[in-house]
């Protein structure tokens, strides 16, 4: 498992976890944990990371700002 990774929303601090190993550049979908819920990022058309199973209770602005916090760690 790696180890946890912060980020600030909207003045909060979250603490999430990639569980997907080995990322490259040719990475499809990614899973994270985040508050003990796990989420699938899957990179759409564009090239954007969207959430694949988003609901209105989630909070799609934090998974974006995750996704975007995912891709520069990693330089996909």
């Amino acid at each position: 498992m790696s180890l946890p990774l912060r980020i600030t929303f909207e003045e909060k601090d979250y603490t999430y976890i990639v569980l997907t190993k080995s990322i490259t550049k040719e990475t499809d979908s990614i899973r994270i944990s985040l508050n003990g819920e796990e989420y699938e990022l899957c990179r759409n058309l564009k090239g954007d990371w969207d959430d694949a199973d988003a609901t209105v209770s989630d909070h799609p602005g934090l998974l974006k700002v995750i996704a975007r916090n995912i891709k520069l760690r990693y330089r996909l």
